[in-house]
């Protein structure tokens, strides 16, 4: 098995299964420091970055500190070879800004790009292993996935450099006029702290609220607006397109307003951090002509310290706005290592090599007390189902809507772990194996197939990338859509539409059978397959899927009698039970639901 190596700040597991759980420790750390510590591997560019942008933000300083000096001794005419140097050293510095300020940007931002791809790929990763698709919104999903995944980046370019350079900076700046005149060094300390420090705090403070509302806000806004766009057709067809849009520009307004409130709260911060630089050069020059006046400094040091002090607060300038918009970026790291922590509902695997088994034992399938529920105090949604599935033949698993059939098949397909019991395959337990290893020889069509926005060809290649155009066609012949296809205006190359609109439902579901046969499983699971199709496809449908499904082992998931007479054996379940077993002929015979829907 792969070794596990925890990452002691974020909590991820290292070259291991990326659906393990996140311990509780970690998951009460702030989501700033787990967010800043995603750039842990990455400390030695940050490091550099961090050298670069004092250097940058140093030159900017000394620029405006030489500079004064030399204005202030050029009034006093003397030989231009005193002046040479300071000439010197100016346009040292003016090119030393713009170079260094340069590499800053380059290394920070190559940094945090970097972060980011790989949280993107943490987060892609997590998914795939914990299936949290039906526990979040699609809507919310997408804006965690897009913003509040790139919260990470503006955390590491912009709340992780400026206030480390503000500390090598502003310090090196407050020893420079401290050596030229103490009372100014002091003043131009506190200054800072209160632009640097105090002001910051304030804003971080003042935007915890609103951030957070910005970040739920964003994801409302998100949720709606694909909402209404995928279920446009329904809204028009039942006139409440209306009602929904408004729904979106009520949640527009929501999230213009806490933007509004943001913004205020920024506005605010630079208000401060203007006022007190005004205040501070204001003292500086103050102190400084008092000190001229007494003789304890000359008339060029004091332009020197008021210039100095002045250009000094561009070191602290940018940490109002950054602390401002730490409560956005706390609010989005939350919801982000929402996904990140979402615990998988699958155990970890403890075996490998269950093609071999397979091989060896062939691909029976055995339900076995198979208990199953969602949640510690949600009721049992299988409850001691006892079923076998021969190989290669078809049996039937039947109910009324909520009685778990779609249950079973999330068990087969290693979305879902029993609670109590088991399920075999080849003799095999499926939760001791990688859900890959089970998918490989499990698949199947679920009860509302996706069909993604491409040609039929890229569609059917989802399952087996390799496939020639033979093996294509030869699916398709397997489930009698090549007639369709053929008669496409490009055949394989024809575009589907998005969400397959392009196709009818029953070439959906025959397409979805494809796609699944194409995979070379063992086992098939069709899930509710005629589900959302009108009697006469339904038919048509069942008879062509039944007709593929010949020589695996099938389970037919369905609420319906259709195409029943032709499988080896069905099963009544309803309430998370099988009430009856047997033959269609046999359970027609018997008093049951069964007959009861039958007749």
């Amino acid at each position: 098995m792969t070794a596990k190596h925890e990452d002691p700040a974020t909590g991820f597991l290292e070259t291991a299964d990326p659906g393990a759980p996140v311990p509780e420790r970690v998951r009460r750390r702030d989501p700033l420091r787990r967010m800043i510590a995603l750039a842990r591997p990455r400390t030695g560019r940050f490091a550099l970055g961090v050298l670069l942008g004092a250097a940058a933000t140093g030159s900017g300083v000394a620029l405006l500190g030489v500079a004064a000096w030399m204005l202030a001794v050029a009034a006093d005419h003397p030989p231009i070879t005193a002046l040479s140097v300071a000439v010197v050293a100016t346009r040292a510095l003016g090119v030393s800004k713009g170079v260094t300020r340069y590499l800053e940007r380059l290394v920070t931002h190559d940094a945090a790009f970097r972060t980011l791809a790989e949280v993107r790929v943490r987060v892609y990763e997590r998914l795939a292993a914990t299936e949290p698709f039906g526990r979040f919104r699609t809507g919310d999903l997408v804006s965690r996935l897009v913003n509040d995944t790139e919260a990470t980046l503006d955390l590491l370019v912009r709340g992780l450099t400026p206030p480390l350079v503000s500390v090598v900076t502003g310090g090196a700046t407050v020893l420079v006029l401290t050596a030229v005149y103490v009372p100014g060094g002091a003043l131009l300390a506190a200054g800072l702290l209160l632009a640097g420090l105090a002001v910051p705090l304030a804003m971080a403070l003042l935007g915890r609220g609103p951030g957070k509302r910005q970040a739920e806000a964003r994801g409302a806004l998100s949720t709606t607006l694909v909402d209404t766009l995928h279920g446009a057709p329904d809204l028009v067809a039942y006139g409440a397109m209306d009602r929904q849009v408004a729904r979106a520009h009520e949640a527009d307004e929501v999230l213009t307003r806490v933007e509004q409130r943001d913004s205020a709260v920024l506005g605010l911060g630079a208000g401060a951090n203007a006022l007190i630089t005004g205040l501070t050069v204001w003292g500086a020059l103050f102190l400084g002509v008092l000190a001229v006046g007494d003789g304890t400094i000359s008339a060029v040091s004091l332009a020197v310290l008021v210039l100095t002090t002045l250009a000094a607060f561009e070191i602290v300038a940018p940490l109002p706005a950054v602390a401002g918009k730490l409560g956005a970026i706390r609010a989005s790291g939350e919801r982000l290592f929402g996904v990140l922590d979402t615990p998988a509902q699958t155990a970890p695997a403890r075996e490998e090599g269950l093609a071999d088994k397979v091989a060896e034992e062939g691909s029976s399938v055995s339900v076995r007390g198979l208990r199953v529920r969602y949640g510690p105090e949600e009721p049992w949604a299988l409850d001691g189902v006892d079923l076998d599935v021969p190989e290669g033949e078809t049996v039937a698993v039947i109910g009324p809507s909520g009685a778990g059939k779609s249950t079973l098949a999330s068990v087969l397909l290693r979305f879902l772990d029993p609670a109590e019991g088991c399920v075999e395959l080849g003799g095999a337990d499926i939760t001791a194996h990688p859900a890959d290893e089970v998918r490989a020889l499990v698949s199947g069509v679920p009860q509302d197939p996706h069909v993604f926005a491409s040609t039929v060809r890229e569609n059917l290649r989802l399952a087996r990338p390799d496939a020639t155009d033979d093996d294509l066609w030869e699916a398709l012949v397997r489930v009698s859509l090549a007639d369709e296809v053929r008669a496409m205006p490009r055949g394989l190359d024809t575009e589907v539409g998005t969400h397959g609109t392009g196709l009818s439902g029953g070439m959906v579901q025959r397409l979805a059978l494809a796609r699944a046969v194409l995979a070379s499983p063992r086992v098939l699971v069709l899930d509710e397959p005629t589900a959302h199709l009108d009697a006469d496809t339904r038919d048509a449908v069942v008879a062509d899927l039944l007709d593929a499904a010949e020589g695996y082992s099938t389970l037919l998931i369905t609420h319906d009698l259709t195409g029943l007479d032709r499988v080896d054996r069905i099963h009544v379940v309803r309430e998370g039970r099988v009430l009856q077993s047997g033959t269609h002929t046999e359970l027609l015979a018997q008093e049951g639901w069964y007959r009861d829907v039958a007749g």
